[in-house]
């Protein structure tokens, strides 16, 4: 829920950076926060655990850089990222997630995000990510930013892909929704989505990973799962 900053009017010069803090672990929010708020020019300004309250956050507080996990409740950060774009495209977005990079990091930028952080990583490098963001940079690992510069430089945009990559961000998020161990209904209610739009997504998804039928649908979801844990 929003966190609303001190009363009273400081002056201008002295104002804080304003940091929204978006994902559904309250454990994980108050790491960050203290990550943040030993920083003397920098506030968390709201915490949010779902893309409304996000959104609703964004509106009443006006934050100078939102921190958004992938995995959040009523939604997706992928699909929240894309959401401030449109409502408040001059906020920039860092995503902080415990999902592998080599499948999300190239998501979320296009998703508008302007950068990526591992969770493992961010007690060393989310106040210097937050600053490179702030500056107008983009944020990344030097191995995901070699990675990307590789598939420029060899003109190869499928260099390391695997056949997930095929899948869009909303089959992708299925997908891995499949793996968890969620059927159907439980997705569509969790999405906010119909069933026969979630069954209209599984058949595509077996389209693009040359599936037989459900069940080697969800024995390659549930491996793929397991793997990204690793």
């Amino acid at each position: 829920m929003a966190r609303k900053e001190a009363t009273g009017k400081a002056p201008a010069k002295s104002r804080k950076i304003g940091v929204l803090l978006v994902d559904d672990h309250p454990i994980v929010r108050q790491g960050l926060m203290n990550l943040v708020q030993q920083e003397p020019d920098m506030t968390v300004c709201a915490e949010a655990a779902s893309s409304h309250e996000a959104l609703k956050a964004c509106e009443e507080m006006s934050p100078d850089i939102a921190i958004v996990d992938l995995s959040i409740k009523e939604g997706s950060g992928l699909e929240l990222t894309k959401d401030i774009k449109v409502r408040h495209p001059k906020l920039p977005v860092l995503i902080l997630s415990m999902h592998d990079e080599a499948i999300y990091c190239e998501r979320a930028l296009r998703a508008g995000a302007k950068g990526y952080l591992m969770k493992d990583q961010a007690g060393e490098n989310v106040v210097a990510a937050i600053r490179k963001v702030l500056a107008g940079d983009i944020y990344l690992s030097t191995n995901m930013a070699q990675t990307i510069l590789t598939k420029v430089a060899t003109g190869d945009p499928a260099r390391g892909a695997s056949p997930v990559d095929r899948l869009s961000d909303r089959e992708l998020e299925i997908f891995r929704l499949l793996g968890q161990g969620l059927g159907t209904k439980d997705i569509a209610a969790r999405l906010h989505r119909s069933v026969k739009t979630v069954d209209a997504h599984r058949e595509n998804i077996k389209r693009k990973l040359h599936l037989g039928n459900a069940t080697d649908l969800l024995q390659y979801a549930i491996q793929w799962v397991r793997s990204e844990k690793d």
